[in-house]
């Protein structure tokens, strides 16, 4: 990886150059569209697609699955990389729908600030309260966009005092919108005090006309409007809603900011605000809490895998986060769980799913290695001293569902489709004796993961598969005796899972499973999570763009 003297500086220079974050809210507040609205403020696409591709305009460039074209919803995460005055951002969308938590969850360990969106109408809802629980639980620091300012709303100071009541952090407003929602005509800038004002470009394909405006000429030309923006800061101000860089980087206070995406109305101020802002990758702790310090050799961890982003290809790709020296590509780097060598020659950069080579990386920056089969999520890539980097959450299933090929001559192709999307981690998959190994269970954390499950068996492998639905819907970890012990149980199965062996024994119901411990005192049946914050939300309806 270099001489140690030539390389210390260097890594420290580029690491301070990274911004690291992830876009995370709640179906429907608009998340896949903003991620595209800050790569256009970058500079990086020339236009922003339409929600849905209508027209001649393009589909958000961070959504690239069939599915997720087709129903406007966003159901895997991607990565994103672009330079910004001088920066390099390192941009990680997420999946809105509540059923792939999993890997949203997965993607916040992998960041250094998050960009927590809130619908301008609806406030906090039920995922969004959840994600901001977990960042402050990490200790991720939330910058709060609310989004849709030009549509009709709740009052500015409503949405803060329920970020302040309900979630306990506390909020101090970067920008504040001069007009209610509905009625946007842009945002009055704390820093500057003068007003910036927004004119939306045709389709709002392109970004906003920006209007700079002193207080005298705003208050000529928004007059009302003007006068009750100044009144709420003021306000806000009395009452201690300033910007502390300390607590923010706390997870103590979150900053926040208003703007409307699909219009690009308040993008580049949220993209200022994330340079200005957000930290700076930080040396990481291990599983065994020895800090990892970013002058270190290479180390680096698995946090997605995803096949087939580029169908020409039917490749599988490996996102790895680097923590800390310079990723060289071409090395050999150590593969911390079976502590054998691994070639790292096929290393891309990603933007979507457009890919091209990358030859260095450093703390903060994504690397895509591809083919890169004997990597499984969680995994630990270094160079030099051994390290490896605490495992990553992995969710109680609550939906279950036996899988089966629709052609017995495709079962091949069909046990390969499979494996891939337990890697994945699109699923759990576990294998029953009850059932044998031509079918599968599936076991999820919501149902539309079995969509997702089927869907890509039949585009990419072209298996035809059918789903049958199991009565279950709670897991506990059990093990050998406890297997034999509920062999028998009515209403009760053990399965074990593939990704690590493990036995689950599957219930109906809480009822069924208070039932069971209470007749088999001895039989071990302990929780999937050791961590509280790890759960997820109840599956929310719907989609977001």
């Amino acid at each position: 990886m270099g001489s140690a003297t030539a390389v210390v500086p260097e890594v420290a220079r580029e690491a301070a150059r990274r911004r690291t974050f992830a876009v995370i809210s709640h179906p429907d507040a608009g998340k896949s569209t903003t991620t595209e609205a800050l790569a256009l403020h970058a500079k990086v696409i020339g236009q922003a697609g339409a929600v849905h591709g209508k027209g001649q305009r393009r589909g958000v460039v961070s959504d690239w699955m069939a599915m997720e074209s087709a129903r406007g919803i966003s159901i895997t995460s991607a990565a994103l990389q672009f330079a910004y005055r001088d920066m390099v951002i390192n941009l990680l969308d997420t999946p809105g729908h509540a059923d792939f938590s999993e890997d949203t969850y997965r993607v916040l360990t992998a960041v250094d600030c998050a960009v927590m969106l809130l619908d301008a109408a609806k406030g906090l809802e039920p995922q969004t309260l959840k994600l901001f629980e977990v960042c402050r639980h990490r200790g991720i620091p939330v910058i709060t966009f609310v989004n849709k300012w030009d549509r009709p709303g709740m009052e500015p100071l409503a949405l803060l005092d329920e970020i302040q009541s309900r979630i306990g952090l506390r909020p101090t407003p970067l920008t504040w919108p001069v007009g209610i929602a509905g009625g946007f005509h842009g945002v009055l800038d704390r820093r500057t005090g003068a007003m910036v004002r927004f004119e939306r470009t045709p389709g709002g394909a392109t970004t906003a006309i920006e209007e700079e405006l002193d207080a005298a000429q705003a208050a000529g030309r928004f007059g009302e409007d003007w006068s009750r923006a100044v009144e709420e800061l003021d306000l806000l101000a009395a009452t201690g809603g300033e910007h502390d860089q300390e607590a923010f980087e706390a997870a103590a206070t979150t900053p926040v900011l208003f703007g409307a995406a699909v219009a690009n109305f308040g993008v580049r101020q949220l993209l200022d605000a994330l340079v200005d802002l957000a930290p700076s990758p930080a040396p990481r702790p291990d599983a065994d809490g020895q800090v990892r310090e970013l002058e270190a050799p290479f180390s680096g961890f698995v946090f997605k895998i995803q096949a087939n982003m580029d169908p020409a290809h039917r490749d599988q790709v490996a996102f790895v986060r680097v923590c800390s020296g310079r990723f060289e590509r071409g090395s050999v780097v150590t593969h911390a769980t079976t502590g054998r060598p691994f070639a790292t020659k096929y290393a891309q950069q990603l933007f979507g799913r457009d890919r091209k080579t990358v030859e260095i990386a450093y703390p903060g920056d994504v690397v895509g290695l591809v083919n890169a089969t004997a990597l499984s999520i969680g995994d630990t890539l270094h160079t030099g001293r051994a390290v490896r980097f605490p495992p990553l959450p992995s969710f109680a299933p609550e939906h279950f569902a036996v899988i089966t090929a629709a052609d017995s001559s495709t079962f091949k192709r069909f046990r390969r489709g499979i494996g891939q999307l337990d890697a994945e981690g699109v699923v759990q998959v576990l294998r029953s004796d009850r059932r044998g190994e031509q079918a599968p269970v599936l076991a999820a954390v919501g149902p539309m993961q079995f969509e997702v499950a089927t869907a890509r068996l039949e585009s990419e492998f072209g298996v035809a598969t059918s789903i049958e639905h199991l009565p279950y819907q709670l897991a506990r970890r059990t093990d050998a005796v406890g297997q034999e012990a509920l062999r028998t149980a009515p209403g009760v199965e053990v399965a074990t899972r593939v990704r690590d062996g493990a036995l689950l024994a599957l219930f109906p119901n809480r009822w069924r499973l208070d039932t069971v411990a209470r007749n088999n005192p001895d039989v071990v049946l302990e929780p999937l999570l050791a961590d509280t914050d790890q759960t997820p939300t109840t599956p929310a309806a719907g989609g977001e763009r």
